[in-house]
């Protein structure tokens, strides 16, 4: 069963086409290793919550908007060894340009409980 990596960062607004050209580099780089699907959205509807929100989670700024992303991995086996040969590739070198402030990016792994698009 799939494993999903998913992610949540803010990303200035002004940035939306340097933060897409970044996922672009990115994706093809992630499916050399494994990955099945990368899903990059970008922040259209995120309303202010009362307790919570996607904004106050990555302490988004006056600005900045809210990305949201998904990289599908055939099983958290691959994830792992893919994340690994990613991480190790000069390729995915960041550099000093980056249209986020990663510092606030926040990720996580999951296992997959539902997905209505596998068989």
């Amino acid at each position: 069963m799939s494993y999903i990596d998913g992610f949540v960062i803010p990303v200035p607004a002004d940035k939306k086409e340097a933060y897409r050209d970044v996922a672009a580099k990115a994706a093809p780089i992630f499916k050399e290793y494994g990955a099945t699907r990368i899903v990059e959205c970008w922040g259209d509807e995120v309303p202010d919550g009362k307790v919570t929100d996607f904004k106050r989670a990555v302490k988004a700024e006056g600005g900045e908007t809210v990305g949201f992303s998904l990289i599908v991995w055939p099983s958290k086996a691959a994830r792992d060894e893919g994340n690994r040969k990613v991480m190790a590739d000069p390729r995915m070198k960041m550099g000093d340009d980056m249209p986020f402030d990663g510092r606030r990016l926040i990720y996580g792994g999951f296992e997959l409980l539902l997905d209505t698009a596998e068989g």
